[in-house]
């Protein structure tokens, strides 16, 4: 299923639902951020995805991380919680949802990196080489917060 990011989009379709989501800030030992390039509209992203039903949020961060890079993490914080309604992402099959996110910093326990079907490449990116990869303001501002180390968690 493909997607489409409207951003601050005066012509962006209007929403018709809203899920729980999460992302990771994952950093390894040398600094590097744990990335992927999504399937669905080929950007660069820290891993993440939709809540399901009987988990935690903290299970979520963990099966989600798994399932798109092989690597194994522990939540250890939360980042921050995103809910731009300026953030509309459209669906191919209709959907047209509402940003609602909660980004955790996780640290890598174990695994193998390898892509899934919800990534085209999952890789370590150094710091310096974050800003040449095309990814969205929103996913941007969660990484910003994350090197940031903040104390209290970004909330809008």
């Amino acid at each position: 299923m493909t997607r489409t990011d409207h951003f601050h989009d005066p012509d962006a379709p209007q929403p018709n639902s809203i899920a729980i989501a999460v992302s990771a800030f994952v950093l390894n030992e040398a600094g590097d951020l744990l990335m992927i390039r999504r399937s669905d509209n080929d950007r660069y992203a820290i891993p993440g995805g939709q809540h399901e039903l009987g988990e935690t949020l903290s299970q979520t961060v963990v099966r989600e991380v798994d399932e798109e890079t092989g690597i194994a993490v522990e939540p250890t914080g939360v980042i921050g919680l995103y809910s731009n309604p300026a953030h509309v992402i459209a669906y191919d099959d209709g959907e047209v949802r509402q940003e609602f996110s909660i980004c955790f910093r996780a640290r890598p326990t174990g695994g193998r990196l390898r892509t899934s079907s919800e990534s085209k490449e999952a890789l370590w990116v150094p710091r310096s080489d974050v800003d040449n990869l095309n990814i969205h303001p929103s996913i941007q501002l969660r990484i910003r917060h994350g090197f940031e180390g903040r104390t209290e968690p970004f909330y809008t």
